[in-house]
């Protein structure tokens, strides 16, 4: 394949040379890093999302994102490849890109990571209780300190926990901190950086 695109891709490198904007090489980047292996690959990927993120079109900075993120987890780099498709899930979902989003969230799962599947109408946010429940975990409240705070059960608040880390695509409490805003009113739109 790779001796097929080299024509393509030479044309292709003329044009966005030529241009010289960070979008046309950041498009040159993603075509090079699909048609290369290994250091290479990686290198081309990362100049793509270098590029790409100091344009305003968001949508081909989550494209390379997903690639790079896909082609990470066949390469076994695991926490990586998360990052990358977190982001490019959550730009593809904030666009309602639904079959890009999707394909986000089925190789985020195919990395052992979750990303609500979202529906029309149902954004990916904390609920008011979701999100005090978690600023209290992330404290180092146990549940049953945050049950006794609340007057909940340790059972209602272990499911509550279960549903934040769906909805924030982390598996631990001690994740809470690193994907939470510092804000606690900023909590109900918390989404992970990765």
């Amino acid at each position: 394949m790779p001796e097929r695109a080299a024509g393509p891709l030479q044309r292709l490198a003329a044009t966005t040379r030529a241009s010289g904007t960070d979008w046309a090489l950041g498009i040159e980047a993603r075509a090079r890093a699909l048609v290369s292996d290994g250091k290479k690959a990686d290198a081309c990927y990362r100049e793509a999302i270098d590029y790409l993120g100091r344009t305003p079109l968001r949508v081909e900075l989550g494209r390379a994102q997903l690639l790079y993120g896909e082609w990470l987890r066949r390469q076994r780099r695991i926490r990586e490849a998360r990052d990358q498709l977190r982001r490019a899930h959550r730009l593809f979902a904030g666009f309602g890109m639904e079959a890009f989003a999707e394909r986000a969230r089925i190789e985020l799962r195919a990395a052992g990571a979750h990303a609500l599947k979202r529906t029309a109408g149902r954004p990916d946010v904390l609920t008011a209780q979701e999100a005090l429940i978690a600023r209290l975990a992330s404290g180092g409240a146990s549940n049953a300190q945050i049950a006794g705070q609340l007057f909940l059960s340790s059972a209602t608040v272990a499911y509550h926990l279960s549903k934040v880390f769906a909805k924030l695509g982390i598996s631990s409490r001690g994740q809470l901190t690193r994907v939470l805003p510092a804000q606690p009113d900023a909590a109900q739109s918390a989404i992970p950086d990765g």
